[in-house]
C-alpha cells in the first residue's frame, strides 16, 4: 500500500492564487493529509498576550496547494473529508473592529480552552463551572485557486476559501471548481466548534491534521454541480458568498433551484415548490469581507428521482 502523502504546516500562505508553486502532487483518487496552523498563525498561545507572539503573522494561513494530476479548468474537484484531528487546545479572541459585537470591546481579549476527551468517546471543552460543550470539528478555509487575481484566505468566493461553513466536517464531501491546471487545493482555519454566523469573530480556533481523498469529476456530471457544493449528513447544500446576506442568499437559493430542477427533471414551478417545501437557508458567517449563506436540500428526495452524486 502506498504511503499517504502529507503536506506539512510549513507550506502555508495567506492567499489562494494560480501563481502558487504546488507543495505536493497527487494522482486522481489520492489520499492526502494537510497539517494546518490555526487562524492566528499559531501566534496566540497565552491569554496574557492576545495579540500573539509573532510580529507578522499570516491571517488565516492555508496549507497547500495540492496539485491533482488530471484536473483541468472546467472540471470539479471532489474532496472527501476522511478525518479531522485537533491539537489539544483551542483559542478564542474578541475584536474591537470586526464581528457583530465589536463595539462591546475596547481591547482584544483571548481565552484558551483545553480540549478534553478522546476521539472514541467524543471531545469537549469545559466552558465554565456550569457548562461542558461537545465539539464538532470543521474546516473554515478550504478552496482551489481562482482563475483570475489571487484571493486572500480571509475571503470566501466562488473558489471556496474562508466560507466558515460548519457543515464541512468529517464525513462530508465538498465539490470545488477547478479553475487552473491541478486545481491547487489548500485548507486551514480549523474550528473545534463554531455556530452559524460566527458572530463574535471566530470559532474555537485550533490547528490539526485533515485527511482527504480527492477525485476529479469531468463532463456533464461536473457541469451540473453548483460549486462550492457540499454533501453532509444526508443533505446537499450550495454555498455562496456576496457583499450582503441578501445577495448571498439569492445566489445560494437560485443555484440550488437550478440543481434541483435538473436533478429531478422538474420545471421552474415544481422546482420552486420543492425548494419552498424542503430547502433550508442558513447563514454560515457574517464576519468576513464577504458574507456566506448556504441552502440545504435532502439528498434522498433527489435520489427518488434517480439522481446520484458523482
Amino acid at each position: 500500500m502506498a504511503d499517504i502523502l502529507t503536506i506539512t504546516r510549513e507550506h502555508v500562505s495567506g492567499i489562494l492564487t494560480k501563481n502558487a508553486a504546488p507543495a505536493a502532487f497527487c494522482q486522481d483518487g489520492g489520499t492526502v493529509v494537510f497539517e494546518t496552523r490555526d487562524c492566528y498563525d499559531d501566534a496566540v498561545v497565552s491569554e496574557k498576550r492576545p495579540l500573539g507572539d509573532k510580529t507578522d503573522p499570516i491571517e488565516n494561513p492555508a496549507t497547500g496547494p495540492l496539485y491533482v494530476e488530471g484536473a483541468a479548468p472546467g472540471d470539479v474537484l471532489k474532496v472527501e473529508i476522511l478525518d479531522i484531528r485537533l491539537r489539544d487546545w483551542g483559542v478564542m479572541r474578541s475584536s474591537t473592529m470586526c464581528g457583530v459585537f465589536h463595539e462591546d470591546f475596547t481591547e482584544r481579549t483571548a481565552r484558551i480552552f483545553p480540549i478534553c476527551g478522546d476521539e472514541s468517546d467524543g471531545r469537549y471543552i469545559v466552558f465554565d463551572d456550569c457548562l461542558t460543550i461537545p465539539l464538532d470539528p470543521m474546516i473554515g478555509v478550504i478552496g482551489t485557486a481562482p482563475a483570475g487575481e489571487g484571493i486572500t484566505t480571509d475571503t470566501p468566493h466562488s473558489h471556496g476559501g474562508n466560507m466558515d461553513c460548519h457543515k464541512i466536517v468529517k464525513g462530508s464531501v465538498l465539490y470545488l471548481p477547478v479553475n487552473v491546471p491541478g486545481g491547487l487545493l489548500s485548507m486551514g482555519d480549523l474550528h473545534a466548534l463554531m455556530g452559524d454566523g460566527e458572530v463574535l469573530i471566530c470559532g474555537l480556533e485550533t490547528a490539526g491534521r485533515v485527511t482527504v481523498r480527492v477525485h476529479v469529476i469531468k463532463g456533464d456530471a461536473a457541469r451540473m454541480l453548483p460549486t462550492p457544493f457540499l454533501y453532509c449528513r444526508g443533505r446537499v447544500m450550495t454555498i455562496q458568498s456576496a457583499v450582503t446576506l441578501d445577495a448571498a442568499g439569492d445566489l445560494a437559493a437560485k443555484a440550488m433551484k437550478t440543481f434541483v430542477k435538473d436533478a429531478a427533471g422538474k420545471d421552474n414551478l415544481e422546482a420552486g415548490m420543492l425548494m419552498s417545501l424542503l430547502s433550508d437557508m442558513a447563514v454560515c458567517q457574517v464576519v468576513d469581507p464577504l458574507k456566506t449563506v448556504r441552502v440545504e436540500f435532502p439528498l434522498d428526495v433527489l435520489e427518488q428521482y434517480g439522481y446520484h452524486l458523482p
